[in-house]
């Protein structure tokens, strides 16, 4: 199991695309940063259904995207730095993208 951690925007860094191209069933991706607004493109939302998908929340909120994100990604799990560090030690290994 791999925690996918997503830091840039997908138009600053092609992260993302790579992180799903080798995310398997088990694996979960976590975005921070500027990667939470490229979230936002339905592009994404539709490649992202029926993942396993983390936000930091002092990320989201500091970009004003805490409606935006509840209303596309219903299943989504907003976590502070402890919930991410907590996160993290669940899985096998963690890739920043």
């Amino acid at each position: 199991m791999i925690l996918h951690h997503i830091q840039q925007s997908s138009a600053q860094s092609a992260g993302l695309e790579l992180a799903m191209r080798y995310a398997g069933e088990q694996d979960a991706l976590l975005f921070s940063g500027d990667a939470s607004g490229s979230l936002l493109q339905v592009h994404w939302q539709n490649k992202l259904a029926g993942k396993s998908v983390y936000f930091l929340d002092e990320d989201v909120h500091a970009r004003g995207l805490t409606d935006m994100l509840a209303a596309r990604y219903p299943h989504a799990q907003l976590l502070d730095y402890r919930g991410w560090v907590t996160l993290s030690l669940t899985f096998d290994k963690v890739i920043t993208w």
